[in-house]
């Protein structure tokens, strides 16, 4: 039962972060043009997602990991992106179960998301309730194996849906990552005009400190 999972949204300063997790019984059935997420443009993104979820042979998990998950002081990233590929695979596996459809060991291979692939790979395995169960992780499985990039493709389709309803409800924000101008100056305006960071902002995040830590000292300067 081969498994592929990724995720995207893992560095931005605005959103979630997503984990998906796709199965089809022979990956060579795959549609033309599965390629890793970041190679594709978003129309072929949208595109392809929907050509995989409309397929009654590809089963399909997804895991939303929130701000609030990710601020909480107890965590981490990598925890975190461990339990988001867990809960995606299990959701992929739980869809098979139910149409009776799933049979034998689930092999999974994930991008791995910790610089020790072979850790990522055991916490993931240990996170999931499913046996028998064999995890792989490598770097840049998303480019590699095309059952990988099919579930980078769901992710970030996922991701992408998740910042266009922000857009939607706030205005211009960007792609959301620290690196974009557009985010950092909506983040400074939204905190000129409220006083503190909109709901969906990753706190805990240099850049969300950085621009309260400015907002602190220009009210300071004003005085």
């Amino acid at each position: 039962m081969p498994v592929g999972v990724d995720e995207a949204g893992k560095g931005p300063v605005l959103g979630s972060m997503f984990a998906a997790a796709v199965h089809l019984a022979d990956p060579a059935e795959l549609p033309d043009g599965i390629a890793d997420s970041k190679r594709l443009s978003p129309d072929r993104r949208r595109e392809l997602a929907a050509t995989l979820r409309n397929d009654d042979r590809i089963a399909v998990g997804v895991a939303e990991i929130t701000p609030a998950q990710i601020d909480d002081p107890g965590s981490d990233m990598n925890s975190l992106a461990v339990a988001a590929h867990a809960e995606a695979i299990e959701g992929a596996v739980a869809g098979l179960e139910r149409t009776d459809t799933a049979s034998g060991a689930i092999a999974g291979l994930c991008d791995a998301c910790d610089t020790d692939a072979d850790r990522f790979a055991r916490r993931v395995a240990d996170s999931c309730s499913l046996e028998p169960l064999e995890i792989d992780a490598r770097h840049g499985a998303d480019d590699d194996s095309p059952i990988v990039g099919a579930a980078s493709i769901i992710a970030k389709v996922e991701r992408d849906a998740h910042v266009a309803a922000l857009a939607d409800e706030y205005g211009r924000i960007g792609s959301g990552y620290p690196g974009d101008s557009t985010t950092r100056e909506f983040l400074a305006e939204y905190v000129d005009d409220h006083g503190d960071l909109p709901p969906f902002a990753r706190e805990s995040w240099s850049t969300c400190e950085t621009i309260l830590a400015a907002a602190e000292q220009t009210g300071l300067e004003q005085f």
